[in-house]
């Protein structure tokens, strides 16, 4: 199966050397490093790994996702992974082989299922993803434990799902459409170290705040949706 791994980055350039160097290569088919905007030479280093670079000026995580997706060449799965060397992009096998054994269509690496390094997920951003977590569970029965970035779908599931998040709100869209679609869905524990650089949201009263209200914003919209 053709594996495609996706990259959204924003002024990444203390990390994303790292992160690329880490995937390991005889894995994937194709890695798409998706540009929002950096002011440093993010991008420039990314090409030079032999990333294919795409740009999105209009800022977003969203949006900077369903950019890349529309660049896909003939991926039958589909990686996402942040760009700040938080994850640990050497564990990518353990979330695309379920999907390729056939044991689930979606799978999410859970950080608090595995090791995580010391403030390397801030308090208030546990107590949002627990909460978050909640929500889902007492609304549509499906139990997840992290709402983490790192995480490997099929691509045709994850077209299915007709994803529409532009910011701050895509993770928890693909898990809340996959809870109401009924997906078979895996969590699977991954590592998790402190970041590279600043952090766009937890690092910053106003990023927190924004990624907060847009999280349950998007929970109780799309349980009032259809």
């Amino acid at each position: 199966m053709k594996i495609s791994v996706i990259i959204p980055v924003l002024n990444e350039a203390k990390s994303i050397a790292q992160v690329l160097d880490a995937i390991p290569k005889d894995r994937v088919n194709e890695i798409i490093v998706v540009d929002n905007g950096s002011s440093d030479p993010s991008p420039v280093l990314a090409r030079a790994r032999g990333a294919k670079v795409v740009h999105e000026l209009r800022r977003g995580y969203g949006r900077a996702c369903l950019t890349a997706l529309h660049t896909l060449d003939h991926a039958d799965i589909v990686v996402f992974l942040d760009g700040d060397y938080s994850d640990f992009p050497e564990e990518l096998p353990s979330l695309v082989d379920p999907l390729i054994r056939g044991e689930a269509d979606f799978v999410i690496g859970s950080r608090l299922l595995g090791q995580r390094e010391k403030d390397s997920i801030r308090s208030h951003v546990l107590w949002r993803n627990r909460a978050a977590c909640a929500l889902i569970q007492a609304l549509y029965r499906k139990r997840f434990t992290d709402i983490g970035p790192f995480r490997a779908i099929r691509r045709s599931t994850l077209e299915s799902l007709g994803m529409s998040e532009l910011s701050f709100g895509w993770h928890i869209e693909m898990q809340l459409k996959a809870a109401k679609k009924n997906v078979k869905t895996l969590e699977v524990p991954v590592r998790y170290r402190v970041r590279l650089g600043e952090s766009k949201l937890s690092g910053n009263f106003r990023g927190s705040f924004a990624a907060t209200v847009r999280t349950f914003w998007t929970i109780f919209r799309h349980r009032l949706s259809p």
